[in-house]
């Protein structure tokens, strides 16, 4: 199978859509990203990569590096996370705080941004470095020791993350978080800022297409855990568009408003694309339309 033709036509596809979408300018580091930017890797399981455009330009993961937070606290911690956290669709925008009164300080589930805070806290329970954690994962899995955070985005989240600081004091008001709420937002942050590519980040979520196998053969996750992580991408994945998304591409998924889009594709390989125009749910505009382009393609669908 040709790769690389396949990305370029998914690239020639998405590009249909160019003009359509806004980069995130509720972070000040983010807003001067150019929108019709465009790049996209194919990581097979044998850990062979495909790329075109700037596949290989580092960008801000933001909430794509929500799934790596989370495969690791499950490690570590296991199945007790999901006392602290949904695995529901909250039907409400990632950085909305209407349902943690009604629901008793539980997210509904861990990719909306209370629900990455709480994975956070737990993660920074178990290991004492929860971005740490995370970025030593995605050096490890991606082969690129580079891979870091970037502390002016960092800081200018910090700087205007009012809401994200809202989230994190309304649920440790309930006792849903167990760490101070100052460090817990760092690390969050912290781990939301690290820079990677395309390449890098489909690398990195391989160990999901390998049914929880990291590079080194070792077993991150055991082949439920895996699934489950999966499950929840697809139905949660992509802020309230997730319906849409499956509908679309039909893959698990996991995006950031970096304007990166992670997808997986389960024992055949991972895909990774940026472009940092989002459309009004917070996913990549041109992201979405490539990969919806590749699956309708090549039938590379969990349906």
């Amino acid at each position: 199978m040709d790769y690389g033709q396949l990305l370029r036509d998914a690239r020639a596809a998405a590009f249909v859509q160019q003009g359509r979408g806004r980069s995130a300018d509720y972070i000040p580091a983010l807003a001067e990203a150019d929108p019709s930017a465009f790049g996209m890797a194919l990581a097979t399981v044998e850990g062979v990569v495909h790329g075109v455009g700037q596949w290989e330009k580092p960008f801000s993961v933001q909430s794509v590096a929500k799934v790596f937070a989370l495969a690791l606290a499950l490690a570590e911690g296991g199945d007790r996370l999901w006392r602290g956290v949904g695995r529901e669709p909250s039907g409400n925008p990632f950085n909305s705080l209407v349902q943690l009164e009604s629901e008793q300080g539980i997210p509904r589930n861990p990719f909306i941004n209370a629900g990455a805070l709480v994975v956070t806290d737990r993660l920074l329970e178990l290991t004492g470095d929860a971005a740490g954690a995370v970025r030593n994962f995605l050096r490890s899995e991606s082969g690129n020791p580079a891979v870091g955070t970037d502390d002016s985005v960092a800081e200018s989240e910090a700087r205007h993350g009012h809401r994200n600081a809202a989230l994190a004091h309304f649920m440790a008001s309930f006792g849903s978080l167990r760490n101070p709420v100052d460090s817990v937002l760092a690390h969050y942050y912290a781990h939301c800022a690290i820079a990677a590519s395309c390449k890098d980040l489909a690398l990195a979520g391989l160990f999901l297409a390998r049914h929880g196998i990291r590079v080194d053969g070792s077993r991150l996750l055991s082949r439920s855990e895996a699934k489950r992580v999966n499950a929840v991408m697809l139905t949660c994945g992509t802020y309230d568009a997730a319906g849409d998304f499956a509908f679309r591409v039909g893959l698990p998924g996991k995006s950031g408003v970096g304007g990166g889009v992670l997808a997986v594709l389960p024992g055949r390989g991972a895909v990774c694309v940026w472009s940092p125009g989002l459309d009004a749910a917070g996913n990549s505009v041109l992201g979405v339309a490539a990969l919806d382009a590749l699956t309708t393609a090549t039938g590379w669908s969990v349906f």
